[in-house]
């Protein structure tokens, strides 16, 4: 599915709007930062005085005890404040990848599994881990080192000018050179890294798409084929990463050589000043104090700043990776099929069922869906569902039966018309759902059948595995309910992957229960574990509703519907 393009303003908006819930994480991160900028311009402050004092004035150590004692501790404060700004930052980025992924999780609900079908597996997966955690430099070290570099320099930069105002104004003047150059590079990084994204989820989803057809390229002999489209896309993804790299590289050195000419003049200055050479402004008034003074806090000025620099590409690889999250959150069609504008065709006789309270039938009331604007699936549907009842679909392949499930179940959401479950929406009442193939989880029988039911007791899932037919297999296993399953049902046949996905609804007993095709593609013996499982099901006072064509499964029905061309009727 193509992401809609995104302006590079709603991605901000989008950052904002998580900083706002962590500013007080943020505050406290600026807060540690500049107490670290404070113990450092102290450091400096008496280990110029000790020099001055021990070389110049020939203080005995006694006298420069205090300044000693002084020097430790601003050391001792700058490391706690370093680590407390640390621990802050980690904090706040945790807070907003949570968010972040809350956010992801939220819009995978809504748009449901059949749009989320329509994605690779591996793009869903890079975007909750990798690209939520590329959040984390930006709101960690870039958003708070914007406050520091402003900060921190300005503290030093009033101190310099105290001692020395000519030698402030070659720190002044020399400051705004780094952020000029560093926006200019971070003009193509942006770019590079929303580039670097694109390409890692594309290759990502290709290669797990590989990995899970591997068997099928195999039987066709498509493997070299295959490996090669990956190779390629691989080199791709290669050049990206080091154009990438490139540019960070050269930033970095360009800043590094700003700031070392910047002190280099600091130091021609000081260093001639002291000798007598410079008689221009405060030079005379320069002592050894003030000047070295001077030299120890010129690149203390500049480390904000080019520490701002080294963290300007966290904030270019937050905008590639929010523009990724965000084009997946603001995906319109992931909501569902395209909406018919048309007028709705009331050509088709509703089905009106016994007259009873909402809160004891599932109802459809005059639902329409298209997939296209010029198609119907469904065309003003009506229909109520007792509770107990059992309900087959029939009808002709691609009549509507599975779209009608998908509305129940609430994974689609009609054009027109609504459904109700005993008195709630469609998708918010938890039901049982059997798909065309089960749903499996790499771990143990216990481990999938406790993913509706995570308290499900041990005896629990062992009768749940009798009543599908799965008690002989069980008792040859010597791991009993722990045997191993991989996701794709390794270790199982087709039949018996289906019975352990079915066994799920046994152990969450709910009251509605939505088979699509349950016995598709499974042997006669899996066919009649089936009907005897669903039997239980419909004895036991379950709504059951499935489609199907197999006759066993239409004679298990107490009403049997027939979805075609749009209709849904009585047979």
């Amino acid at each position: 599915m193509t992401k809609p393009a995104l302006d590079q303003r709603a991605v901000r908006r989008w950052l904002s709007g998580l900083t706002s819930g962590n500013r007080r994480w943020i505050q406290g991160t600026v807060a540690a930062g500049t107490l670290a900028g404070v113990a450092t311009i102290i450091q400096m402050v008496f280990l110029a005085q000790i020099v001055h004092l021990g070389v110049i004035e020939k203080a005995p150590a006694s006298a420069l005890a205090p300044f000693f004692i002084g020097l430790i501790l601003a050391i001792v404060v700058r490391a706690i404040a370093q680590g407390a700004q640390a621990h802050l930052a980690a904090r706040c980025s945790e807070q907003v990848r949570r968010t972040a992924r809350r956010q992801i999780h939220q819009h995978w609900r809504n748009a449901g599994p059949l749009a989320l079908g329509q994605t690779s597996a591996g793009s869903l997966a890079r975007e909750w881990i990798d690209h939520v955690d590329a959040l984390h430099g930006y709101f960690a070290r870039f958003l708070p080192q914007m406050t520091l570099s402003v900060v921190v320099p300005l503290l030093i930069l009033a101190l310099v000018f105290y001692l020395d105002w000519l030698a402030g104004i070659f720190l002044l003047l020399s400051a705004p050179l780094i952020p000029f150059f560093m926006a200019l590079v971070g003009m193509g990084a942006e770019k590079l890294n929303q580039q670097h994204f694109e390409t890692i989820s594309r290759l990502s989803g290709q290669f797990l798409d590989k990995v899970r057809g591997l068997t099928t390229l195999q039987l066709f002999g498509q493997t070299e084929e295959a490996a090669e489209v990956i190779q390629q896309r691989s080199d791709h993804y290669r050049k990206i990463t080091l154009k990438t790299l490139r540019v960070a590289f050269l930033s970095s050195a360009v800043l590094e050589f700003f700031a070392s000419v910047a002190i280099a003049v600091i130091a021609i200055y000081i260093g001639f000043g002291l000798l007598g050479y410079i008689t221009y402004g405060p030079s005379a008034d320069l002592t050894l104090f003030s000047g070295l003074l001077i030299l120890l806090l010129a690149p203390e000025f500049f480390q904000p700043l080019r520490t701002l620099s080294q963290h300007y590409h966290d904030r270019a690889e937050a905008l590639g990776a929010g523009t990724e999250i965000l084009a997946r959150l603001a995906d319109d069609e992931s909501a569902g099929p395209v909406r018919n504008t048309d007028a709705e065709d009331s050509g088709a006789r509703p089905l009106i069922g016994e007259s009873i309270t909402d809160n004891d039938a599932i109802e459809v009331n005059s639902v329409s869906l298209g997939f296209r604007p010029d198609h119907k699936v469904l065309k003003d549907v009506s229909l109520a569902v007792n509770k107990g009842d059992v309900i087959a679909l029939t009808g002709p392949s691609g009549g509507g039966k599975s779209t009608l499930l998908n509305l129940l179940a609430g994974f689609l959401t009609p054009h027109s018309g609504d459904i109700h479950l005993f008195g709630r929406p469609a998708g918010s009442f938890a039901f049982g759902w059997l798909g065309q193939s089960g749903f499996l989880v790499h771990g143990t029988w216990a481990d999938n059948l406790r993913l509706t039911s995570p308290d499900a007791s041990d005896v629990a899932i062992e009768t749940a595995l009798r009543n599908v037919g799965l008690g002989p297999l069980l008792d040859s296993r010597e791991d009993g309910i722990f045997s191993r399953v991989s996701e794709d049902g390794q270790g199982l046949s087709g039949g018996q992957a289906r019975r352990l996905s079915l066994a799920r609804i046994f152990v969450a007993d709910y009251d509605v229960i939505l088979l699509d095709e349950p016995t598709a593609g499974l042997d006669s013996d899996s066919e009649i574990f089936v009907l005897e499982a669903l039997h239980k099901l419909a004895l036991a006072g379950k709504t059951l509703i499935f489609s199907t064509h197999h006759q066993a499964l239409l004679a298990l029905a107490n009403r049997v519907l027939l979805v075609s061309a749009g209709e849904v009727k009585d047979v």
